[in-house]
C-alpha cells in the first residue's frame, strides 16, 4: 500500500497568483479593421483552450517542484520498529491450572475450555502483544529441558500467531532450562540488524536443566546489548530473574494470576514502544519526472499551436 504526499508541500502556495489571475488576467484579442475580418478571426475557443494549457503547464510544474513522493509500506526498509523474542516456559509445572482467577475478563477466550493451564493462558496474552506490535519484528523461543526457536523474528506476526497456536506445554520437554531458553533467544537475533533487541522471558520454575547456566547465557546477552526482561509467575527463582533483569539493563516483574500478567505484558508493551521513524530515513519513490514530462509534452503542443496560427 503506497501513502503519497510531497516532500516540499509549502511550494504549492506559488498555484495562488493562478487561481488570481484566472480572475483578473484575461486575455483579450486587439481589434484591427480588415475588409472581410471575418476570415482573420482567431476565435473564442482557441484562446479558452489556450489559457486553460498555460495555467495546466504551469500547475504541473509548480506540482513538480513540491517533489511529490509514494512510499511503500509494505517495504520492509520502511519499517522502524524492534526485534523481540517471546521466549515461553513450557515446563511439566507450565500445566498446572489456577492461575486463572478473574474468569470474567477471560470467558470469551476460554468458555469452553475445562481445564485452562498456566501456559494456555500465557499464549493468549502473548498472542494479544504480538498483535499489539505493528511496527515490529517478532519470534518465539519455547524451552523445557531444552530450548528451540519455534518462530524466527519476523514482521508478519499473523504467522508467529498462528505458530504460537501449535505450541503445547511439554514439547520441550517437562524441566526448566532457563540457561538454554536465553542462549537460544540471542541465537535468534543471529541476522537482526534492529538497534534495539529484546528478551522477554517467562518462568513459572527454578533452572535445573540445560548445558549453560542463566549466568552465563546472560553475559551472551549483555555482549549482544540485548536487553532481557523477565516474568516470574508460580514458583519461579525470583532472586535469579531480577538479577538476569537487572544485570541485562532490563526490567524484573512477578504476576500471580492471569490479570497480574496481562498487565506486566501491557507494562512492557509502554515501556518498549516504537518511535516514529524520521522520513528521511523512509525509501520513497520520486514522481516529479512524470510530471515535468507531461508538462513538457503539453508546452510542446501549445508551442505548435502557436505556430499554426
Amino acid at each position: 500500500m503506497n501513502f503519497y504526499s510531497f516532500e516540499y508541500p509549502y511550494l504549492i502556495i506559488l498555484l495562488l497568483p493562478i487561481l488570481w489571475c484566472l480572475y483578473k488576467c484575461k486575455e483579450h484579442i486587439v481589434q484591427k479593421y480588415f475588409v472581410h475580418l471575418h476570415l482573420m478571426s482567431t476565435g473564442k475557443r482557441y484562446l479558452k483552450i489556450d489559457s486553460f494549457l498555460r495555467v495546466l503547464i504551469f500547475t504541473l510544474l509548480v506540482a513538480a517542484l513540491a517533489s511529490p513522493i509514494a512510499v511503500d509500506k509494505t517495504n520492509p526498509n520502511n519499517r522502524f520498529g524492534k526485534d523481540i523474542v517471546l521466549a515461553l516456559d513450557a515446563s511439566g509445572s507450565m500445566n498446572a491450572s489456577g492461575f486463572l482467577q478473574d474468569k470474567e475478563a477471560f470467558d470469551q477466550a476460554f468458555k469452553d475450555s475445562l481445564h485452562v493451564s498456566r501456559f494456555d493462558i500465557t499464549k493468549y496474552i502473548a498472542k494479544e502483544f504480538i498483535e499489539k506490535r505493528v511496527n515490529d519484528n517478532v519470534g518465539i523461543v519455547l524451552y523445557g529441558d531444552f530450548a528451540f526457536i519455534a518462530s524466527p523474528i519476523t514482521y508478519e506476526k499473523n504467522v508467529v500467531v498462528d505458530m504460537l497456536e501449535y505450541l503445547t506445554q511439554g514439547m520441550a520437554g517437562q524441566n526448566t532450562a532457563i540457561g538454554e531458553a536465553i542462549a537460544m533467544s540471542v541465537r535468534a537475533f543471529a541476522f537482526s540488524k534492529a538497534k534495539n533487541r529484546v528478551i522477554i522471558l517467562l518462568s513459572d520454575g527454578e533452572h535445573n536443566s540445560g548445558n549453560i547456566s542463566p549466568k552465563d547465557a546472560a553475559k551472551l546477552a549483555i555482549e549482544k546489548n540485548i536487553k532481557i526482561y523477565t516474568i516470574a509467575i508460580g514458583e519461579a527463582d525470583s532472586a535469579l530473574m531480577e538479577k538476569i533483569a537487572q544485570e541485562s539493563g532490563g526490567k524484573y516483574f512477578s504476576a500471580k494470576n492471569a490479570t497480574q500478567l496481562q498487565e506486566v505484558y501491557e507494562d512492557i508493551d509502554a515501556m518498549e514502544s516504537s518511535k516514529i521513524k524520521s522520513s528521511q530515513y523512509k525509501v520513497k519513490n520520486y514522481l516529479y519526472q512524470s510530471i515535468v514530462i507531461i508538462a513538457i509534452a503539453l508546452l510542446l503542443f501549445l508551442v505548435f499551436r502557436e505556430m499554426k496560427k
